[in-house]
C-alpha cells in the first residue's frame, strides 16, 4: 500500500475514535427512567478513631477522591466525591457524600452500613442535588477496601461493585451553589 493511502487511513481511523462519544447522557436527562451504572471510586483521607476496649471503636472519616462510572445509562462519566461520616463498630456507619460533576452541579447522597472495614458492605441512597440533578432519587451500593491504613489516621482506599440506579423528576437549570451558598 503506498504511503499517501497509509496515511490517509491513519487520519480516517483516528478521526472515527475521536469522535466516538463515551461521555455522559445528554444535558438534559429524561425524567422518570432509571439510569442503571456501575463504576470505580477511590478516596483519600483522614480518619480519627476513639478505641473503647479490645474490640470496639468509634470514628468519624472525611474522605475525598473520584468516581467514574460506566454503562450506557450513567447519568454522567465522572464526578469529585466527598464522604463524611461516622462508624461505631457495634452499631454500623452513617454518612453523607456529595459528587459534584464536570459542570458544578452536585448530587447529594446519605451513606449507610456495616462498620467501616475492608470488605464491610455500604448502601448509599440519593437525597437530591443541584442543577440537573436537584430532582434525583435512586440508591447505589458497594464494598470498602483500604490500600492504605496508617496508625496517624491517613486512609486511602477503594470500592469494589459500585452498582446503582437513579432516576430524575423535571429537568432544572437551577445553578450549582457550594457550601454557604
Amino acid at each position: 500500500m503506498p504511503g499517501w493511502l497509509w496515511l490517509i487511513c491513519a487520519v480516517f481511523l483516528f478521526t472515527v475514535a475521536c469522535g466516538r462519544s463515551g461521555g455522559p447522557a445528554s444535558e438534559t436527562l429524561p425524567p422518570g427512567e432509571w439510569h442503571v451504572f456501575e463504576g470505580t471510586w477511590t478516596a483519600t483521607g483522614t480518619r480519627w478513631t476513639l478505641r473503647l476496649g479490645p474490640a470496639d471503636r468509634a470514628a468519624i472519616f472525611d474522605l475525598t477522591g473520584s468516581v467514574l462510572l460506566t454503562g450506557a445509562q450513567r447519568p454522567a462519566v465522572g464526578f469529585k466525591a466527598r464522604a463524611i461520616g461516622f462508624s461505631d463498630s457495634p452499631t454500623g456507619m452513617q454518612g453523607r457524600c456529595v459528587w459534584t460533576d464536570e459542570r458544578g452541579d452536585m448530587v447529594y447522597s446519605e451513606l449507610k452500613g456495616e462498620a467501616v472495614g475492608s470488605g464491610n458492605h455500604i448502601v448509599g441512597r440519593f437525597i437530591g442535588g443541584t442543577g440537573r440533578y436537584a430532582s434525583v432519587t435512586g440508591d447505589y451500593s458497594f464494598q470498602w477496601q483500604y490500600v492504605v491504613d496508617t496508625e496517624d489516621g491517613a486512609v486511602s482506599g477503594r470500592v469494589v461493585d459500585l452498582k446503582g440506579r437513579a432516576r430524575f423528576g423535571q429537568a432544572t437549570t437551577a445553578p450549582a451553589r457550594g457550601l454557604g451558598g
